[in-house]
């Protein structure tokens, strides 16, 4: 897959594509519906199917004080889009020029002059251009005038309930990492360095591996088993998201430990693949009840995890 950046020396071969548009934070199901349409349509007018992706997402330029809950980044994103088959992502930087573009000169400058679009495909509810003044109905009407087709996704729904990110947040934020796997069609990630700790899991037998998370991010506190992607192998492992409330409940901490692993991992990126819930964060009494208590959690996450197959995801 060819990934650009930006609209402007766009090469010829990107040109003339049909390109599915929007944010899709976490590509979820609902995403992938449009992506699909996408690669039909480029299929059937042998053409390349692509994804324009806006990076960062609008809400960091319009609200920097309230952080916004990412459920990927633009690397989990453009991994994704290679998964689903796409020829082709362009990331569109959204900063305040591209905010002060009107919706005609969207249109005009960035899908036509720039990309060269031949048909795009959009969800229900997509608005853009400053003041979110262009709508599925007036590209639908530009791209009559302008000479590219247009595609727009309705609603979809499962059980009653519209696919959203919205949605997939709302389950992650009560700890259900299995609810939001079945919305997004695959089980959501997060990613970053290790750093240094306070060290107080190597002192009862549990060395973890602590990452920050980013801001915003509003996963449920507890206990998670989790598969951990590093240097291209895969490792079980229980996670814990929470203050310490037992010892200082202090900042929350991301701190994992891998089971049956026994290596340096200062320094490096691991990715934790959430797989189950396994209980919520409380307060111990004392250190002897908290190891008592991690040894039956990273039990329970050995039955989890021996029950699943590895989501594979490949980055750039």
């Amino acid at each position: 897959m060819d990934v650009v950046h930006g609209h402007d020396h766009v090469p010829r071969t990107a040109r003339g594509s049909v390109l599915a548009i929007g944010n899709f934070d976490g590509v979820h199901r609902g995403h992938q519906v449009l992506l699909a349409k996408a690669r039909d349509i480029a299929k059937a007018a042998k053409t390349p199917a692509g994804v324009l992706a806006f990076e960062p997402h609008p809400r960091t330029l319009f609200q920097p004080e309230r952080p916004h809950f990412r459920l990927t980044t633009i690397t989990q994103r453009i991994a994704l889009f290679r998964r689903f088959g796409m020829d082709l992502c362009v990331v569109l930087p959204f900063d305040r020029k591209l905010a002060e573009l009107t919706a005609d000169h969207f249109i005009e400058r960035v899908l036509v002059a720039g990309l060269g679009i031949k048909h795009a495909v959009i969800g229900y509810d997509f608005h853009f251009g400053k003041d979110r003044g262009g709508s599925p109905q007036s590209l639908v009407a530009a791209g009559k005038e302008m000479g590219f087709g247009v595609t727009v996704v309705e609603p979809v729904a499962d059980g009653g309930e519209v696919l959203s990110s919205s949605a997939v947040r709302a389950e992650l934020a009560q700890g259900d990492v299995e609810g939001a796997a079945a919305l997004l069609g695959h089980r959501w990630r997060v990613a970053g360095e290790v750093k240094g700790g306070a060290h107080r899991g190597t002192g009862m037998g549990y060395p973890t591996a602590n990452i920050g998370l980013p801001p915003g991010t509003a996963l449920a506190h507890g206990i998670y088993a989790v598969k951990v992607h590093v240097g291209g192998k895969v490792h079980d492992g229980a996670a814990y998201l929470g203050t310490r409330p037992t010892f200082d409940n202090g900042d929350a901490v991301l701190e994992t430990f891998l089971l049956d692993f026994d290596g340096d991992l200062y320094g490096k990126t691991i990715e934790l693949e959430f797989v189950g819930f396994i209980r919520g964060d409380r307060k111990f009494d004392g250190t002897p009840a908290l190891v008592t208590q991690m040894d039956k959690d990273v039990a329970r996450a050995r039955e989890l995890l021996a029950a699943i197959k590895v989501d594979v995801q490949t980055s750039d």
